[in-house]
């Protein structure tokens, strides 16, 4: 899967991909107007407003970017209804032949674990039918409880020809209170590191492992300790643009070819119209908005590499 992902960075020349993490209040008037009047304002006309402006984001960058990273507590909100739009969006994305990474942050006791693998990532057999639930191609997982938690996506990766990004040094201003802490000397996200190498060693697609690692853009000198412990591992890197993190900020992350990373933007690019750096597309062309902010974006990233 890594593979994949590889070769649809170097077709779009974008290292990038695009957080579809919808709030209403980011999608515009006239498309959640036009949505509750169809279904009221319920969970389903919500649920309809996403996946219109889901749709319309889609549909004016897919052929600029390799892949897409749908937050599915953004649509969980929403209940069964929001659900559906995560499954329709995942989909879509995929007919687009765009690499969709789910962002759910899974990670259980074992069982518990093998099903969120299952439903996410494999399949479920039905009787004597083998079923897929949301197959999303890679996922975000919670390394919290250890091997036991992470061992069944890893299965899952090496049966399906799927990916993980394991959570290792997060972009949130409190990631610090259990990550930085020191175990024996090294910081709490060094000994996760060492774990992701070791989960990922007899997962290889190429070059670089199949379980990869979530490393925030916010922490540049840890992301340049990291890419020295985990020199074949890929890195989905949250926190540029909106939450502060720079492209001279990223510059750790990637190897020297280029490659090793994969940077995430969401609202910097979904609420780009926003901005008053595209304000002249107005809410009416909030999609071509968009576009250009993934330009920029690419443009940008692209000067410190």
């Amino acid at each position: 899967m890594i593979r994949r992902l590889i070769d649809k960075i170097r077709e779009t020349k974008a290292p990038i991909c695009v957080g579809l993490d919808p709030m209403l209040n980011y999608i515009p008037e006239h498309v959640t107007k036009k949505a509750f009047g169809e279904f009221g304002e319920t969970l389903e006309g919500a649920a309809e407003a996403i996946w219109q402006f889901n749709k319309e984001i889609i549909d004016k960058t897919w052929d600029l970017i390799p892949a897409v990273k749908p937050q599915i507590a953004m649509y969980e909100q929403f209940g069964i209804e929001g659900l559906k739009v995560y499954q329709k969006t995942v989909d879509y994305c995929q007919e687009k032949g765009l690499i969709v990474i789910g962002d759910a942050k899974r990670g259980d006791i074992g069982s518990t674990s093998a099903a969120y693998a299952a439903g996410h990532l494999g399949t479920v057999k039905v009787g004597n039918t083998v079923c897929s639930g949301f197959h999303t191609d890679m996922l975000t997982v919670n390394p919290y409880l250890g091997t036991d938690g992470v061992k069944p996506f890893v299965d899952v990766c090496k049966a399906e020809d799927k990916g993980i990004f394991v959570l290792v040094k997060t972009s949130n201003p409190s990631s610090g209170e259990f990550q930085d802490k020191l175990i024996d000397g090294k910081p709490l996200y060094e000994l996760v590191a060492e774990k992701v190498v070791e989960w990922g060693s007899d997962c290889m697609d190429g070059d670089y492992s199949n379980v990869g690692a979530v490393v925030g853009a916010t922490y540049p000198e840890m992301s340049r300790i990291l890419r020295k412990l985990m020199p074949h591992t890929y890195f989905l890197v949250p926190g540029y643009g909106a939450q502060g993190g720079t492209a001279e900020d990223l510059r750790h992350c990637f190897n020297e070819d280029g490659l090793g990373a994969i940077v995430n933007s969401s609202r910097g690019i979904i609420a780009a119209y926003k901005n008053a750096a595209y304000e002249k597309f107005g809410p009416e062309n909030f999609g071509d908005a968009s576009r250009q902010a993934v330009i920029d974006m690419t443009a940008d990233i692209g000067r410190v590499l």
